[in-house]
């Protein structure tokens, strides 16, 4: 690298590296960032011409994974390389794009792309926070025109830390991260352990604080080195166009926006759509009537702005809102649980016209996701996914892999609900969740969460505490503003503000914020909580009467997870020699059988008794005897001259020496008993070896009697057919013997 300048600050207690060269020097802004030993390469491009017929402004972010950024070769068995994103890698693309892209020109056309490529990590220091703050740089220091440039900082609890390590995070209470500049926050993402509004609130401004350092630093660094932003022309609407639209079309717009719909409209949603897109067809058509086909963008962009500027002045002059509600008020809501017949499962949950399924599978310990990714290995015993299918939203559409969004919805609700779920100890199955976007009109992620919640109560999952989520909006206008509590439709794609908040009667469990403007100031923030707070209880309410606790019973369906722990030494013996062991047990119950390394056992059967016996089986295989301890039903498995050998337990045997057969002289092991024969026997002896010696008489002294007679003279027995002697003949009728 040639040219190289380096800009260091001491941030939370680490130093970050800025680096800039020609590593990239295609790109129009690029970046080495450093943090301890996370270094992350970002770079930003914007294409010379416009794209033509473009209703959006087209930006791409993409986190790009490298497995050498961890020193190791992964990927498929087949195929050692980098394939399509991971989750954690698509998740941290959506964390930089809804940071930076509100900091655009909305009306810019060109197609612009930001890519950070992880180039080392340490296993300390996230990548994310990292990445966010280079993709700052990147764009601050390029030609490219934004408004930037950004800070971003995670933050945890108990201890409000700055940029914790992964380590440090595993202790914390709050995990948030804040992105945000001049003193707002313009884009959050927080998994919580039921965490009081109060403390997410302080939360929120230390993060504030740490963020100034890093934009100032920032500033400096974009004043020394950075480009002349380039110009860009936009295409403006003709005066002529404003006077039309002012004149003929914007009292129309603001009756159809707010006119009241028959509840035998489609929907919320569908009637309001259908009336403002019926009048935008007819002002779109009328332009290009009178000033040709090439006016169409520009008159469909206006009628946006119309309809943006119509809810805003209404929403913050009077609370007026397009389908009548208060600004805190809710849409109805209806919950139901077992829906579905056969799933372990299911809630039924509705908000307005947001309709969502959630089903609840519950799976083995084995069935846990193995995460083997380039900063997170782990097993996964807890999944949420969410789906949206284009029906959900009136359309026609792909069916296929999840794309981003669903992604990253799914994850929202997963963090949402993880702060919940019962421990390993207590309740040992892997828990899978799938929430079906069936209708859509505003925060289908937090529908999915109050859906999963019945769902989980459902299937009898001892949950910790219901949770439900709410997306609470905001219309600004400079320094007034109106928060508005389940914000819908062209609330939602109009509207400023997007936070969700998720929680239980105690505290937040996930927060996801996202903007549309510059930022919001924390104070405000801290209000949208209590407002979020104030409707979640009332979601709570709701639920409660439906399902009040998770059900003592899990559904007949569902199967049967029971633990044992057994000492680690003793693993092989379950095993058994190449697997023969445990796969007899699987075979002979039809049970599945875990093992952990620790001596964790668990045993799942798809009904109670397959899982019963085979944890009988183990724990005989591994049961640690003593001496006095009786087995009732020894199956003698061996003969000897000298005793018989006896099973016990499966694999495991003992021997009762011929002298521990009867409490009189027995000359033959036979005489006494043979292989197959199902004995009493008791424990008294186990040597240093572990063998185990065994006794008959000791537990049924009259057992040997049953079968054989002691001779009153020279040793002999009586058995069925007369006496003999101890050499099996028949003593003389002559002499002494007549005396017996």
């Amino acid at each position: 690298m040639t040219n190289a300048k380096k800009f260091t600050i001491e941030f939370a207690g680490k130093t970050l590296t800025a680096e800039f060269s020609n590593l990239a020097e295609q790109a129009n802004g690029s970046v080495l960032l450093r943090y301890g030993e996370t270094v992350v390469l970002a770079t930003a491009v914007m294409s010379a011409n416009q794209r033509q017929g473009l209703d959006h402004f087209p930006l791409t972010v993409d986190y790009e994974e490298r497995f050498y950024a961890a020193g190791e070769i992964l990927g498929s068995r087949f195929l050692r390389r980098e394939g399509r994103p991971s989750e954690e890698a698509i998740l941290t693309g959506r964390l930089i794009d809804r940071t930076i892209r509100p900091l655009f020109n909305q009306k810019i056309r060109n197609e612009t792309q930001i890519t950070a490529t992880a180039m080392a990590v340490d296993g300390e220091n996230d990548s994310d926070i990292v990445a966010i703050i280079a993709a700052s740089l990147a764009l601050g220091t390029s030609n490219i025109p934004w408004n930037g440039p950004i800070g971003a900082v995670r933050i945890s609890y108990p201890d409000f830390r700055a940029n914790p390590t992964y380590a440090e995070r595993e202790k914390s209470n709050l995990d948030l991260i804040v992105c945000g500049k001049d003193g707002q926050i313009n884009m959050m993402e927080a998994e919580a352990n039921e965490a009081p509004e109060k403390i997410v609130g302080e939360a929120f401004e230390y993060a504030v604080k740490e963020i100034e350092k890093i934009q100032k630093w920032q500033e400096k660094i974009i004043k020394e080195i950075g480009k002349t932003k380039r110009t860009i022309i936009l295409q403006e609407e003709p005066e002529k166009i404003k006077e039309a639209f002012k004149k003929h079309f914007h009292k129309r717009l603001e009756d159809a926006i707010f006119e009241k719909r028959l509840a035998s409209d489609l929907s919320e949603k569908a009637g309001l759509n259908m009336a403002i897109q019926d009048l935008k067809a007819e002002w779109t058509k009328s332009m290009e009537t009178e000033f040709g086909e090439n006016i169409k963008n520009v008159a469909e962009e206006l009628f946006e702005e119309s309809v943006n500027g119509i809810i805003h002045l209404n929403a913050i002059k009077a609370g007026r809102r397009p389908d009548g509600r208060k600004p805190d008020e809710l849409r109805p809501i209806f919950a139901g649980i077992n829906v579905l017949p056969r799933v372990h499962g299911s809630g039924l949950f509705y908000r307005g016209s947001t309709h969502i399924l959630s089903v609840v599978t519950l799976g083995a310990p084995s069935d846990v996701q193995l995460i083997e990714g380039m900063e997170i290995k782990m097993k996964k015993r807890f999944m949420h996914h969410y789906n949206f299918p284009p029906f959900s939203s009136g359309e026609v559409g792909r069916m296929g892999n999840p794309g981003r969004r669903e992604i990253g919805h799914g994850a929202l609700a997963e963090r949402a609900l993880m702060a919940v779920m019962p421990d390993v100890d207590i309740f040992p199955y892997t828990i899978r969740i799938v929430s079906e976007c069936l209708s859509s009109n505003g925060s289908t992620s937090q529908g999915s969460i109050c859906a999963s919640t019945l769902a989980l109560m459902a299937a009898g999952v001892p949950i910790k505490n219901p949770v439900a989520g709410i997306s609470i909006g905001i219309m600004m206008n400079a320094d007034e503003y109106k928060l508005l509590t389940d914000i819908q439709g062209p609330e939602d794609h109009h509207g400023d503000m997007d936070l969700k908040v998720a929680g239980t009667k105690d505290g937040i469990t996930a927060i996801q914020m996202d903007v549309k403007v510059d930022g919001i100031k924390p104070e405000i923030l801290k209000e949208a909580l209590e407002q979020a707070q104030k409707a979640r209880m009332e979601i709570l309410n709701v639920m409660f009467k439906i399902i009040s606790e998770p059900a003592k019973e899990l559904p007949p369906q569902a199967p049967r997870v029971i633990k044992l722990m057994i000492n680690p030494d003793k693993i092989r013996d379950v095993v058994g020699p190449g697997g023969k062991v445990i796969n007899k047990i699987i075979a002979d119950t039809g049970a599945d059988v875990d093992i952990e390394q620790d001596g964790t056992i668990f045993v799942t059967g798809k009904n109670e008794e397959g899982a019963n016996k085979a944890i009988e089986i183990i724990k005989q295989i591994t049961h640690e005897y003593q001496i006095g301890e009786i087995c009732e039903k020894g199956i003698v498995s061996r003969i000897f001259e000298f005793g018989a050998m006896v099973e016990i337990a499966p694999k495991v045997e003992g021997l009762v020496h011929i002298s521990e057969l009867a409490p009189f002289r027995v000359n033959r092991v036979t005489d006494v008993v043979n292989i197959g024969d199902i004995i009493p026997v008791k424990i008294v002896g186990i040597d240093e070896m572990g063998r185990i010696n065994l006794s008959l008489k000791e537990i049924d002294p009259n057992y040997a009697g049953t079968k054989t007679k002691p001779t009153p003279r020279g040793g002999g027995y009586e058995r069925e057919g007369g006496f003999r002697d101890q050499r099996g003949e028949r003593p003389s009728r002559r002499g002494p013997s007549r005396r017996f």
